[in-house]
């Protein structure tokens, strides 16, 4: 492991984006502690912190950084789609471009349903295991339904590469106009939300609000974000957010809270895409001294290592966080009321625990997250090939997000949850995504493009 990672490192070629790199890594480690710290695990069940002390909300306007994520994914999907039109300039009608889409799909996604699908795996055998021998109630029912939630944003993300090539087409022919043509359509959507009352309509900002995020990574690309545009999307997306959550209609809290009548989070709102400009704008003017940070030969290992376990570490670090509540709970270890004294003294010592626990699980299952060899190259694809990884990406998007929602809580009860406006079982939602999957592969090695 060592020597692998001095080895990459020491080969990162000058052009490399390296504060790309930090910033992936970066925010998925605020979401994992941001989920570590705001869990109110008592002998009753699991509240969030945040609902116990409202005070500290503000908070979230900090530790909700997955448009950060969003936005790098939208600058590395820029990259690599481009590289592969380059290595295929023949590639604009019928089957080339077929061939490319689907190879584009098959080497952004390779890297992340592989370790998704073998924790979906994992944990279905062990809540089918638990729920056969009578388990399935207290802290371990809770884990069952809890631990999938992340995998919505994994379902997001299947969107954006998916989406990738006609926005990056309208990206290059419209720019900024193409993002403003996003965003006007997330202010659509709230105003006929909230004005209009039209039902249903807020679940299009899943797509609008993320797309919009993604479609600065572009800009981002393209060397179009430059000091001046990044204070004004900072100072703009924070007066904007502030403005939005003092007279409108939308909540302090950037991420859910239990009980609330409007999430910024699910649906998307408005104030949380002016959230993310302002993050997006912060994060910009912070480039330059990263870069020289990153410069530094063990700055850069750390990042280097840290980016092949991220995915993994985020699949597994609520699977730890149980764990260690588990273990506490077997060892009739006294958990103090949430947000006292007591509670906050003893939260180094969990963080400590649920790390340590995580790097045993990266350690099990960081092989997974290694991208297999690619492709051999060969004849062009078929005209099939884009619209079956179309379709695969389709279905694991489907099946991700519909897990995320139901969980793996009452297998043999037949228990569901509503995808939108559909219900969905966790069997429905693992066949889903594998089945997903199994497409995109085949699409993509089919298309024989490197």
């Amino acid at each position: 492991m060592g020597s692998s990672v001095r080895e990459l490192a020491g080969a990162t070629p000058a052009t490399r984006d390296r504060y790309v790199d930090l910033l992936r890594v970066a925010s998925l480690g605020a979401v994992v502690l941001g989920h570590w710290l705001m869990a109110a695990v008592t002998p009753d069940g699991v509240g969030n912190l945040l609902a116990v002390v409202p005070a500290l909300q503000p908070l979230t306007w900090l530790l909700q950084v997955m448009p950060v994520f969003f936005f790098v994914g939208g600058f590395s999907h820029a990259l690599s789609y481009r590289s592969l039109l380059r290595k295929r300039p023949e590639a604009a009608p019928g089957g080339a471009a077929d061939s490319v889409y689907s190879a584009f799909l098959r080497a952004r996604l390779q890297r992340l349903l592989r370790p998704t699908m073998v924790f979906v795996l994992v944990w279905g055998a062990a809540a089918l295991l638990v729920q056969l021998l009578g388990g399935g109630g207290g802290l371990t029912g809770v884990t069952l339904r809890m631990v999938t939630q992340p995998l919505w944003f994994i379902g997001i993300y299947l969107a954006m590469v998916a989406f990738t090539p006609p926005l990056l087409r309208l990206h290059e022919r419209y720019g900024w106009g193409a993002f403003a043509g996003l965003a006007g359509a997330a202010v659509t959507v709230d105003v006929l939300r909230f004005a209009a009352g039209v039902p249903y309509v807020e679940f299009l900002n899943f797509a609008f609000v993320w797309l919009a995020v993604h479609q600065l990574g572009f800009l981002r690309a393209d060397g179009r974000i430059h000091l001046r545009r990044a204070a004004l999307l900072a100072g703009g997306g924070l007066v904007t957010a502030t403005a939005l959550v003092a007279f409108g209609p939308y909540p302090l809290s950037m991420v859910g809270m239990p009980g609330e009548k409007v999430s910024n989070m699910a649906p998307p709102t408005l104030a949380l895409l002016a959230h993310g400009l302002w993050l997006v704008g912060a994060v910009e003017l912070l480039r330059a001294p990263a870069a020289r940070l990153l410069e530094r030969p063990r700055v850069w290992r750390t990042v280097v290592a840290a980016n092949g376990v991220a995915m993994t570490a985020f699949l597994w670090h609520l699977t730890a966080m149980f764990g260690v509540y588990g273990a506490l709970f077997a060892l009739d270890v006294a958990l103090p009321e949430p947000a006292s004294a007591a509670w906050w003294a003893q939260v180094p010592l969990r963080l400590a625990l649920a790390a340590a626990l995580t790097a045993a699980l990266v350690a099990a299952f960081r092989t997974f997250e290694r991208p297999a060899a690619p492709a051999a190259p060969g004849a062009p694809g078929s005209s099939a090939a884009g619209p079956l990884a179309a379709l695969g990406a389709t279905l694991c998007l489907l099946g991700v997000l519909g897990l995320s929602i139901v969980g793996f809580g009452g297998l043999l009860d037949g228990r569901t949850a509503l995808l939108i406006a559909i219900p969905v079982s966790a069997p429905a939602a693992v066949a889903m995504t594998l089945g997903g999957w199994l497409l995109v592969e085949r699409a993509g090695r089919g298309a024989g493009v490197r």
